[in-house]
């Protein structure tokens, strides 16, 4: 089989949206809202018994129900394969997202070779994570995509895209394309629109990918020679991704050499330039729960205090407690370690939770309203803290391997990645 480019064609399949009601369709990426299941109560409360990707993915806050639901979801792909979903082979789609400030959001959606990607620190592949990859968080993704017959991608590939040479120059003609979508998201999610490319559209964005990751392309962006291609790093999704990848090696496994045709080598992205005006990054914050708040507080201080790294000096704002019994201050860290607050708290936890009480546990939120929200919770603890440039990303990457897990939000949690587009991998 001839190795496809670094970013293919796919056969998308879609419903007729003459017929199907878009907004029921698409629903907001799984791994969202998980402190929150009225959200995905309330999605399907407005779903009903409508056509909708909500059928087909596992939301994340129903993670421990996963060996009970997965069949389900199942069933319900090889039902809307049969009656639902119609196959637009060897396409890629120009993606225009209107986002809830207003703003709008350029991607392509297409095909990555598996094959290219590694979510290993350290790695020097074609496409790589942007996050410390956790391997437990791995096998509940595999088991619903472990027999599943479609993939909807919620992953969101960066490009360090500077010049704007890939995405930009199809827009003065995007009019004229023919519409794949055009419709209002649930939730607040705003408003997508999908436009089909044609043969000489898709040939040009390969070729102008190509160009980012020349030898010279590489010296020039970064300042070294002799390094490795680096073409997407991983916006979103990086655990779905990591899924995919080891499902394929399991296919792999099985196969043999079989495998270079097998559908699941592949898998269906989203591709964002780093530099388009909308992409903001925001800190995701983290909030524990089922602990002594106090005890938390305050063995944050100690392990803050006790620290002596060459990193420039950081600020914590912690908060816990609701109405009159509302506690916050500020925790300062003279000598990090990481160069990043959110490294710092990301080690701290991760060396609490070993002596946490039973039932502790450690949530990832995006929106400064929401983590205060939830901060109010009894046996609950809100860390807030600066969040890093999106210019820095491809850099740190490069000489770092890879950021502290969870550590930038691009947006709300309503202006995430929704679930439109499917494919068939197996």
């Amino acid at each position: 089989m001839k190795k496809k480019t670094c970013f293919s064609p796919a056969d998308i399949l879609l419903p007729d949206f003459s017929v199907t009601d878009g907004t029921a369709w698409s629903c907001v990426a799984c791994d969202q809202y998980t402190s929150q299941p009225d959200y995905w109560e309330d999605a399907d409360r407005q779903v009903g018994d409508a056509p909708s990707t909500l059928r087909l993915i596992l939301p994340e806050a129903w993670l421990d129900e996963a060996e009970k639901r997965t069949p389900a979801i199942h069933r319900a792909m090889e039902d809307y394969a049969r009656r639902v979903l119609i196959s637009h082979p060897d396409s890629m789609i120009l993606l225009e997202r209107t986002l809830g400030d207003g703003s709008v959001r350029r991607g392509l959606v297409g095909l990555i070779d598996l094959e290219d990607y590694d979510y290993r620190r350290g790695a020097g592949s074609l496409i790589r994570a942007t996050e410390q990859t956790v391997p437990e968080r791995i096998p509940p993704r595999m088991a619903v995509r472990r027999g599943a017959l479609l993939e909807l991608p919620h992953v969101m590939l960066l490009m360090d895209d500077r010049e704007r040479t890939v995405i930009e120059p199809l827009l003065p003609g995007a009019d004229a394309l023919p519409v794949a979508y055009d419709y209002d998201l649930m939730g607040g999610g705003g408003h997508v629109k999908g436009y089909w490319l044609g043969e000489a559209d898709i040939t040009r964005v390969q070729k102008a990918l190509e160009c980012l990751i020349t030898p010279e392309a590489m010296e020039a962006r970064y300042g070294k020679p002799g390094l490795a291609p680096l073409l997407f790093a991983v916006g979103d999704g990086n655990h779905s991704l990591a899924a995919a990848k080891a499902c394929y090696e399991e296919v792999k496994a099985s196969l043999g050499a079989a495998a270079a045709d097998h559908p699941a080598r592949y898998a269906l992205v989203e591709v964002v330039n780093l530099y388009d005006a909308s992409l903001v990054f925001e800190p995701i914050y983290r909030v524990a729960f089922g602990v002594d708040p106090e005890d938390l507080v305050s063995a944050f201080s100690t392990y803050a205090r006790g620290l002596n790294g060459e990193a420039a000096p950081q600020t914590i704002h912690w908060q816990y407690g609701a109405g009159e019994d509302t506690r916050c201050g500020d925790v300062t860290v003279p000598h990090p370690v990481s160069g990043l607050a959110v490294g710092t708290v990301q080690d701290f936890l991760d060396g609490y939770k070993k002596t946490a009480p039973a039932g502790a546990c450690i949530d990832y939120i995006h929106g400064e309203d929401t983590v205060l929200s939830l901060s109010r919770r009894p046996g609950a603890v809100a860390f807030l803290y600066d969040g890093m440039a999106k210019e820095e990303l491809f850099s740190t990457v490069l000489s770092d391997g890879a950021l502290p897990r969870k550590t930038f939000s691009m947006g709300h949690a309503h202006d995430k990645r929704y679930y439109t587009e499917a494919r068939k991998i197996r």
